[in-house]
């Protein structure tokens, strides 16, 4: 018997590669001669680099940059398949949690550190960046990136552009005089799971902002900041952003970075799933197991667990799929492949209870679900 095990991290718990671990051994206990398969997923956010990393068996490094208010951070990021793909995560340099409430302020906030973090990838010798960009801290529609990467950002006296969203309202130049020509050779994926423009009621700055400590105030003039970024971008680089879909992704990040390193912005689930060589061991599988730590409607449309299940309905192979507890929606997993849905709060611990062991939780309900259907 084959089983593939690949699930979401159990936020606040187990990362997508615990949790994995966990579910194998549970596995293991109830069909002890089964081949199991262990490729932890993610959607793109928090957890890429750990999750493609751990499918891969590839190699983490570490590098140190500037955190989104200037202080150095150590942001981690992973090489696979051979070194030739780099696995990025602009929180792990941007990062809303980097910084304490009292300080958060997008329009000082910088992904310049982020932009280091790119450099150190590239000098790696990949030939191809996979970047999950949920979490930031910033609002700066990546300008500190491309500062980072040689592009120099220049008001109407010629001086470069201190960091933050807020300083765009004085770009009149961008200059790609730095800039590594290298870059053109290295494909970059970014995983995006908003379809918001960059500017306007709906983009960067008024949906974001506020998450990031900006007031009505704020989210005025760093829209009319980015504003002005795309005019910029659209005069001196030839690409029009502002309302690209998904442009307005991590403050606008994800414009950036298709004006500056002609990425390409994708859905995250399938991208991650797919990155993880899914379908490859998928292969002559019998069953499929998934999960995270809440099964609701978010779960069937673009989280990692409802991609898998796609790509396992279209073998043929059954799922479970393992939660901490259902929510709302719940049921529209069946819809794309989920054969069935256990969940560890019915073993009647309460949520704190399943939080601090949610590793035996997760292999003593996978043991029992497994024995009680007798999958085989």
């Amino acid at each position: 018997m084959k089983v593939v095990v690949a699930p979401n991290a159990f936020k606040g718990s187990l990362s997508a590669s615990q949790a994995a671990a966990a579910i194998a051994r549970g596995v293991r206990a109830a069909f002890p001669e089964a081949e199991v398969i262990e490729v932890p997923v993610a959607d793109g956010g928090e957890g890429t680099v750990e999750a493609l990393v751990s499918a891969h068996h590839g190699t983490y490094r570490t590098v140190q940059v500037d955190g989104p208010l200037g202080d150095p951070v150590l942001a981690t990021y992973g090489l696979i398949e051979e070194g030739r793909t780099g696995v990025v995560e602009l929180a792990s340099a941007s990062g809303l949690t980097l910084i304490a409430p009292e300080r958060r302020d997008p329009r000082t906030a910088s992904t310049y550190g982020f932009g280091q973090l790119l450099r150190a990838v590239r000098q790696a010798g990949v030939h191809q960046v996979i970047a999950g960009i949920g979490g930031s801290a910033t609002n700066d529609g990546g300008a500190g990136m491309a500062q980072a990467l040689g592009y120099r950002l220049l008001d109407a006296a010629g001086d470069e552009l201190s960091r933050g969203g807020a300083a765009l309202a004085r770009l009149e130049r961008i200059d790609p005089v730095g800039f590594d020509p290298g870059w053109r050779s290295v494909k970059v994926m970014v995983a995006c799971d908003v379809t918001n423009p960059l500017i306007g009621p709906q983009g960067a700055s008024a949906v974001y902002g506020p998450q990031k400590g900006a007031d009505d105030e704020m989210v005025r003039e760093l829209d009319a900041a980015l504003g002005r970024l795309a005019a910029v971008i659209e005069r001196d680089l030839g690409k029009r952003v502002a309302d690209v879909p998904g442009a307005g992704a991590a403050g606008g990040a994800g414009a950036g970075l298709v004006a500056f390193l002609d990425a390409s912005l994708v859905p995250g689930a399938p991208l991650v799933v797919e990155a993880s060589g899914f379908d490859t061991k998928l292969k002559g599988a019998d069953l499929v197991i998934t999960g995270e730590g809440r099964a609701d409607a978010q779960t069937a449309y673009g989280k990692a667990p409802g991609e898998v299940a796609k790509h396992a309905k279209a073998a043929r192979i059954p799922v479970l799929l393992i939660a901490g507890s259902k929510g709302p929606g719940w049921d529209a997993l069946s819809g794309l492949g989920v054969t069935e849905v256990v969940t560890l709060d019915q073993e009647g611990d309460n949520l704190q209870q399943l939080m601090q062991d949610a590793g035996e939780m997760l292999t003593r309900t996978t043991a029992r679900a497994c024995q009680e259907r007798g999958w085989k």
